[in-house]
């Protein structure tokens, strides 16, 4: 399902309220990014009443929230920006990750410079993430919009396509991005090029947390990240079994992200004039143009700090 299909079916859905008193549900589904909340299970760290409900796709979890089955989600900021367009009471809670490489450009070989992408077939993922990444290719290459073949591709079918011909290029992300990489591509840019620009969050049902253990669910993440930094190994090995990838490759695809610990976090959510507050703004504008949002939501109520712990002992 692409994201103007999932758009349309949304309107049509009811909003509904969350699940039973006191559980707390929550969406999720494969990302690196997400991976310490997938390790506080593991370790035996998430609190009671807490549920992991994996999907295959954010799809999955914005139809949970939608539906009301889902009390919070793990999403893209963007992601976030359209339920909430759509009537979701939804705020952001927490920041897991910001990527800092995972997003790229991968070209085949014989193209050696963005310049070279002209008259090329492009794949891109039809959602602001994919607009906003295309934006900043072709204006570092000095290329128009139109000097691209642009071939929407959800990140599913990006290897396919990759592997049969049909594309020259390809925006996306791990694991996608690696393994384009193993079959010949060659990465001629990154999201290094967007620091504090494209986000993954924890967002939460504010009609739907009370009395559920919203707050402990964070600490447990912060556990799972202080041990993700202090028992490296046993984090990658613990990560890859549940992947069922190498350990090196679970290294790889986290240095392609920035993991913010409690501090950067209240940064992130304690103010209305925070670089996620601005790639918030940033990416609602884009989201307007391209028609990936049916329209513009305030955003004063879009963050929150009042669930992240003060300090961790």
């Amino acid at each position: 399902m692409d994201r103007r299909q999932f758009l349309a079916g949304m309107a049509l859905l009811p909003l509904a309220g969350c699940g039973l008193q006191g559980s707390l549900r929550v969406g999720i589904h494969t990302w690196i990014g997400y991976e310490t909340l997938y390790l506080a299970q593991n370790l035996r760290w998430l609190p009671s009443g807490v549920e992991l409900v994996s999907g295959s796709s954010a799809t999955d979890s914005l139809t949970g929230l939608r539906n009301g089955e889902l009390d919070a989600a793990c999403l893209t900021l963007d992601e976030t920006l359209l339920a909430r367009s759509l009537g979701l009471p939804l705020q952001i809670a927490l920041v897991f990750n910001v990527s800092a490489g995972a997003d790229m450009l991968v070209a085949r070989p014989e193209i050696e410079t963005l310049q070279q992408l002209k008259g090329k077939r492009l794949g891109v993922e039809s959602t602001a993430l994919g607009a906003l990444m295309l934006n900043r290719v072709l204006h570092q290459a000095g290329l128009a919009q139109n000097a691209v073949q642009r071939v929407e591709l959800a990140p599913s079918g990006q290897l396919a396509a990759w592997q049969q011909q049909q594309v020259d290029a390809v925006i996306t992300y791990e694991p996608t991005a690696s393994r384009l990489l193993e079959s010949g591509g060659v990465r001629l840019f990154d999201s290094r090029a967007l620091p504090d620009t494209i986000f993954d969050v924890l967002a939460v049902r504010t009609d739907s947390l009370l009395f559920k253990p919203l707050k402990a669910l964070i600490v447990s993440h912060f556990q799972a990240l202080e041990h993700l930094r202090t028992n490296r190994q046993d984090a990658l090995y613990r990560v890859a079994a549940r992947q069922q990838v190498s350990p090196l490759q679970v290294k790889q695809a986290l240095a392609g992200v920035m993991l913010p610990g409690l501090a950067a976090n209240h940064r992130y959510l304690d103010h209305a004039d925070s670089r996620l507050a601005d790639a918030g703004r940033q990416l609602q504008s884009i989201m307007l143009d391209h028609g990936l949002l049916p329209h513009p939501k305030q955003q004063g109520t879009l963050l929150t700090s009042r669930w992240l712990p003060e300090d961790m002992v």
